[in-house]
């Protein structure tokens, strides 16, 4: 049965302590469900293969879609995928924050092809819930990869978790930590697009909307 970790309400400096053990979690293998600015998410080691497959598992998720990664910071994330001018831009202007970009992976590459449902793309984000980017930077710090699997917590198909107490009820058994950061605030999921091609491809419209986007990316030009 997991363990519940409730943060929600506490000063980031007081929960230093448990979200080191968060990290200790997601380093020996474990999946943590924690809470973002949107829905919130399950995750672990994106480099572990058992783990990978825990979370299809766990979710009911057919393996040809895959699954987004979190990343600590631009640093990281230039690690395992390729950033084209645009990506660059909207990286800068939105990262940390609620848009997921699609790009291409490079090669060789220390994910796993299963992530990506043997694709050659990757799709990540830098979040912004104080929570689990500092997971993110503690690893990151520990000299692991500042990333971790971030799906939604919840069965393929069924609404988001939104609360801490939401994913008790639903996933408890299959997942290792829970943190309790209180309700999300937004049940708007990120916006994705896919940044491969020469022309953005809007693959879901959630916090930030497609006239926002094209009317930044437009003052470049």
């Amino acid at each position: 049965m997991g363990f519940l970790i409730r943060l929600a309400g506490k000063d980031l400096k007081d929960t230093e302590f448990y979200l080191q053990i968060a990290a200790e979690n997601i380093i020996e293998g474990k999946i943590i469900a924690f809470p973002t600015n949107s829905v919130y998410g399950i995750g672990g080691d994106p480099q572990n293969l058992d783990v990978v497959e825990r979370i299809f598992e766990i979710k009911f998720r057919d393996r040809s879609k895959g699954l987004l990664l979190l990343v600590s910071d631009f640093e990281e994330a230039s690690k395992i995928v390729e950033f084209n001018e645009v990506a660059k831009k909207l990286a800068d202007k939105y990262w940390p924050g609620q848009l997921t970009l699609i790009l291409k992976r490079k090669e060789p590459n220390i994910i796993p092809l299963e992530v990506s449902a043997h694709q050659d793309t990757l799709g990540l984000r830098v979040p912004e819930n104080k929570i689990i980017l500092k997971i993110l930077r503690i690893l990151k710090e520990k000299e692991y990869l500042g990333g971790l699997i971030g799906t939604s917590a919840n069965y393929s198909g069924e609404p988001p978790s939104i609360s801490g107490d939401e994913v008790v009820k639903k996933l408890l058994s299959p997942i290792d930590l829970i943190i309790d950061g209180g309700k999300s605030k937004s049940k708007t999921p990120t916006t994705i697009i896919d940044c491969t091609t020469q022309e953005l491809k809007f693959l879901r419209i959630g916090k930030i909307s497609k006239e926002e986007i094209n009317d930044y990316l437009s003052s470049f030009q």
